[in-house]
């Protein structure tokens, strides 16, 4: 998934992503962006950052399924971890002549030439899930729209949750996102803005986990031998948490009881970790972005103002939904 977002509420709706959005107060300026002609049907790329985890193999069938459903063809390719490939990529499709692309930036920075060469080549671009540096490509001028989660608010939201569950007193190893990603800096501005309000909330170690299971599990067993004293656990997404639940219990702790966690994502795995008892909570980001981001394009297409910045709404999971949950989770 990538700064907070503001303003007025539409309504956005999209089959199983049907998702209740926050907006900016401005619109996005068309004239100042390429056009799309509307056509029955389109020619889209979707440049995925990576397929390792649940969350990504969710976002990336969304989008096949609705272009199946819709009859567009999708030019889909996979960056494999690598913001130099995904560049690459946004680089082929352009070369390919797709009437529009949608990209999951890896990185803020490195994929601004991307972001740029796609206005230049007069195709309408969308940042899904992750964004970019917006000191260096905004929405509404250099491409058309982000759309996403508000991710400051979902680290927020994990902060203000660990703060009641711990009575305002823990020592936290904190597992990040990839290094450079918008939704690890602005998950950790958020949770770090929710725990400064409360001195006994003190982060003793913080490393990249780079989002993914496997690399949690190992963060976190390093981390836990230099700081046995860790009484809880603040992740950046589910597969890192539970990779560092498997670190824990591998060290005799016990995840649920001697030591408090917390994610984001909610994932189905996740949500079987807080039904077993061993994660307290975790904040939903939504994958399922294929309706929301194509009815965007079709809209954009018929000449209506697109939103500069739409924010999705995602919901929040601990011991009092998370069973009954499950059976809609990916």
């Amino acid at each position: 998934m990538n700064g907070t977002r503001s303003g007025g509420l539409i309504a956005w709706l999209g089959a199983a992503a049907c998702l209740t959005v926050l907006v900016t107060a401005s619109a996005a300026r068309a004239d100042d962006l390429p056009k799309l002609a509307e056509k029955p049907t389109y020619k889209v790329g979707f440049a995925q950052t990576e397929s390792n985890n649940p969350w990504r193999l969710a976002q990336t069938q969304s989008m096949k399924d609705e272009a199946a459903k819709r009859g567009w063809q999708l030019v889909y390719t996979d960056a494999n971890s690598s913001a130099a490939k995904q560049v690459a990529d946004v680089d082929s499709m352009i070369a390919q002549h797709v009437d529009v692309i949608f990209l999951s930036p890896r990185e803020e920075k490195p994929l601004i030439p991307a972001v740029m060469k796609a206005k230049k080549a007069g195709i309408p671009l969308f940042l899904i899930d992750r964004s970019v540096d917006a000191n260096l490509a905004k929405p509404g001028r250099d491409y058309v729209s982000f759309i996403g989660s508000d991710f400051v608010e979902e680290g927020r939201r994990a902060g203000e949750w660990l703060i009641k569950a711990t009575n305002g007193n823990a020592k936290i190893i904190e597992l990040q996102g990839t290094s450079g990603s918008s939704p690890a800096n602005d998950r950790k501005k958020g949770f770090m803005e929710a725990i400064a309000k409360t001195p006994g909330m003190q982060i003793v170690a913080s490393q990249d986990g780079d989002f993914t299971r496997d690399k949690g599990r190992q963060v976190m067993e390093t981390l836990l031998q230099a700081h046995p004293e860790a009484t809880a656990v603040f992740a950046h997404n589910d597969e890192m948490v539970l990779g560092a639940i498997t670190a824990l219990e591998a060290a005799g702790r016990h995840p649920g009881k001697d030591i408090t966690l917390v994610s984001i994502d909610g994932e189905k795995d996740g949500l079987q970790a807080i039904v077993d008892g061993k994660l307290g909570a975790t904040v939903e980001c939504n994958p399922r972005f294929g309706p929301g981001a194509f009815q965007a394009a079709a809209d954009y297409a018929g000449g209506k103002k697109i939103p500069p910045i739409v924010v999705n709404k995602d919901h929040f999971y601990d011991k009092s939904n998370a069973s009954e949950s499950l059976a809609g989770s990916y």
